[in-house]
């Protein structure tokens, strides 16, 4: 079922994805793309050990953070050495790497964490971001899974920037070719917002409702200035949401933030906004191409 509805200059569309996208964890969408990318040039992959298809994949549980979550890092491959700059303790005075760390204590396993030390609000900022190497292309995604805090902390809240950027954006600078946030002002349970090009919008989903088991994000760039974003509550994947829109791009740098969370520390589940992988990958028509490309060459050698 699929139904849409248009605010201001957005298509917005609400539909129940397929079976396919609404695999719970970590490793459909990986599967799904660098099966094929593998299967089409097993060679390369066994050579290189990375399948073709597959841009970019850094997780929080890769050996590379076994020792915690530091600035400068850099797991995986596809993604830049993550920054903490920007992140300010409650006084406002910038202390990167203060209100970062590992934990394996959310719903969504092991988890890049941000958290915000602190009585009451201003609590500081937990500032987490990297470039994404050589930007992302056009019918490329984006994928990562997050589990948003739940507790309710007035004038508090968390967003996610896509953006053309070297470093974090500070607080209060939410300049991006897309933003996804989530804000507390008069509301127990605010919903999700999208801004991009085009203006702001409301989406039908809480962060009660994506906080109990998690929220897969898939940013996909359907041309250079239009782009499709879907937000699947993992507790309730047919609950999706889907949006059409315009952004302003290139896109080059992700960037989280966490706002006056109120946190104890790292296994405050509660409080903390935690991050558990991200890849980039081509959409499923771009590893068909790679598909016929490899055949195309498989049969010219035979032919020879």
């Amino acid at each position: 079922m699929r139904s849409h509805f248009t605010l201001g200059r957005r298509t917005v569309e609400l539909t129940a994805p397929s079976a396919t996208r609404t695999q719970m964890g970590s490793h459909f969408r990986l599967n799904r793309g660098a099966a094929l990318a593998c299967a089409v040039s097993g060679a390369t992959a066994m050579m290189t050990g990375v399948c073709p298809g597959q841009v970019a994949l850094d997780r929080a549980s890769n050996s590379t953070y076994s020792g915690g979550w530091s600035a400068g890092q850099n797991g995986g491959y596809g993604f830049g050495a993550w920054s903490f700059d920007g992140t300010a303790n409650p006084t406002g005075t910038a202390d990167p790497g203060a209100q970062q760390g590992m934990s394996s204590s959310s719903p969504v396993g092991t988890a890049w964490t941000m958290f915000n030390l602190g009585t009451a609000p201003p609590s500081g900022i937990s500032d987490a971001g990297r470039a994404i190497t050589g930007g992302l292309q056009v019918g490329q995604t984006f994928e990562t899974v997050i589990n948003n805090p739940i507790g309710y902390h007035f004038y508090g809240g968390f967003d996610i920037l896509f953006n053309n950027g070297t470093d974090n954006n500070a607080g209060g600078n939410n300049a991006a070719a897309l933003r996804v946030s989530e804000f507390n002002y008069y509301t127990s349970y605010p919903y999700w917002n999208v801004n991009d090009s085009g203006g702001g919008t409301t989406t039908s989903l809480s962060s009660s409702t994506t906080a109990v088991a998690g929220m897969k994000l898939d940013l996909t760039l359907t041309s250079a200035t239009a782009y499709s974003l879907t937000l699947t509550p993992l507790s309730n994947p047919s609950g999706a949401y889907t949006q059409s829109g315009v952004y302003a791009g290139p896109i080059n740098y992700v960037n989280f933030r966490l706002y006056d969370g109120l946190s104890s520390g790292l296994t405050d589940t509660a409080d903390n906004f935690e991050i558990s992988y991200m890849e980039v990958v081509p959409e499923p028509s771009a590893l068909a191409l790679i598909g016929l490309g490899s055949a195309g060459v498989l049969f010219l050698r035979r032919r020879k």
